[in-house]
């Protein structure tokens, strides 16, 4: 915050002297110009202050996270010794880099005196840098939550036109050809996976390029990660096999395809399974094929299987397509069959269905910020806007 006002701060300072410079004209043209180099000389130094700190908050900030990622590691292991010796490091980590405390130099006129014009312009305090405590606190509990509606309402109806309507996002090749699924990332660029060339493609300022070429595997469905991963479900020419395989860029970096026990994690087929990162961080997969919503958590370790309600209501099977998660972690799956929307919880459990809206095989989802849920509906081609929940303070 202190790097992104620099510049207006500084913008005062200048401003002041140009109505210093108005009273004595020409003939301090030079002398201002020079002071107003030794601003641009402070500034920098203002600047790089600033930004050294800057740099070791991010680096403690790398610290913290990768030994988040090591007790991950580590509670997923069998192993004991690292366990034993594992010491913490939470007293290291609320040592927090002091606060920078830097005051603003300070221009101050003085009246003008020909005869010592250049010395009574006024003058620059220097930049005055001092280290100040910085007390770690906790971070507090969010207040704010959201409740479930007992009956959600349908806020508008978009027509799109388009009939077996499956995603939110609508992109048109020049072939012709259908898409598996689409995503946007974080720069506002498009991706698309195809696959008929078994490849994934960005889109950017109507630039097209080829990120990641599959070898032996056509790509599904993408999910942009919190973290700017990308998350891709896949499956074998063979159609024998199918998994999770998370990118940084076009780098593999996690696959997900087997449990502790080396068992399949999903259905061994090319039906699309649709793909959602939690806030938790935990990787849910509709797999219509098995009839089950497959979360893992960040790791790639199994949490759980939800295949239905513990006591079914509806007449059909459960068959998962689309799948969304909202603010609260909770997760939405839309049940073309059954024409309804279940919601779980980030364990698994069963809440309620959202089925009084007139959905009509829903199908694609989509959970905005503001919690609002979107569902395609396949054979009518129409988007519902739909609101399930209300936020409730504690």
């Amino acid at each position: 915050m202190q790097i992104a006002s620099l510049d207006g701060e500084y913008k005062k300072l200048t401003t002041e002297m140009s109505k210093q410079r108005k009273e004595i004209h020409r003939e301090v043209d030079n002398a201002i110009n020079q002071m107003e180099n030794k601003i641009g000389e402070i500034k920098v130094k203002h600047h790089s202050i600033l930004q050294k700190h800057l740099d070791e908050i991010k680096l403690l900030q790398s610290l913290m996270q990768q030994t988040l990622l090591a007790l991950i590691e580590m509670e997923e292991s069998n192993a004991v010794s690292p366990t034993i010796h594992y010491s913490s490091k939470i007293k290291e980590f609320t040592k927090l880099p002091p606060k920078v405390n830097i005051s603003m130099p300070k221009f101050i006129p003085k009246q003008i005196e020909r005869e010592e014009l250049c010395s009574l312009i006024g003058k620059l305090t220097p930049l005055s840098t001092s280290l100040g405590e910085r007390v770690f606190t906790a971070k507090k509990p969010n207040t704010s939550d959201r409740e479930l509606l007992d009956e959600p309402e349908v806020l508008k109806t978009i027509k799109t036109g388009y009939e077996q309507l499956r995603h939110i996002k609508t992109i048109r090749t020049k072939s012709g050809e259908r898409l598996r699924d689409t995503a946007v990332d974080r720069n506002g660029a498009l991706l698309y996976s195809s696959g008929k060339t078994r490849t994934l493609y960005k889109v950017n300022n109507d630039q097209k390029e080829k990120m990641i070429k599959l070898q032996g595997w056509k790509p599904s469905q993408l999910c942009v990660t919190s973290s700017g991963d990308l998350l891709v479900t896949m499956y074998s020419n063979d159609r024998t096999q199918s998994k999770v395989v998370r990118y940084a860029g076009s780098t593999v970096i996690q696959t997900i395809q087997f449990d502790d026990k080396g068992q399949p994690l999903y259905s061994d087929n090319n039906i699309i399974k649709y793909i959602s990162e939690n806030r938790n961080l935990d990787i849910c997969v509709a797999d219509c094929e098995a009839g089950a919503v497959v979360v893992v958590n960040q790791a790639g370790k199994l949490r759980f299987r939800y295949t239905g309600p513990p006591s079914p209501t509806k007449n059909k099977q459960f068959i998962p397509h689309g799948i969304t998660t909202d603010s609260q972690s909770r997760i939405l799956t839309a049940d073309r069959d059954n024409h309804c929307i279940h919601i779980l919880d980030t364990d698994g459990q069963f809440l309620c269905y959202i089925g009084n809206c007139d959905l009509k095989d829903p199908y694609g989802l989509c959970v905005d910020s503001n919690d609002s849920l979107f569902v395609c509906e396949y054979n009518t081609g129409n988007v519902k806007k739909i609101r399930y929940s209300k936020y409730i303070s504690s």
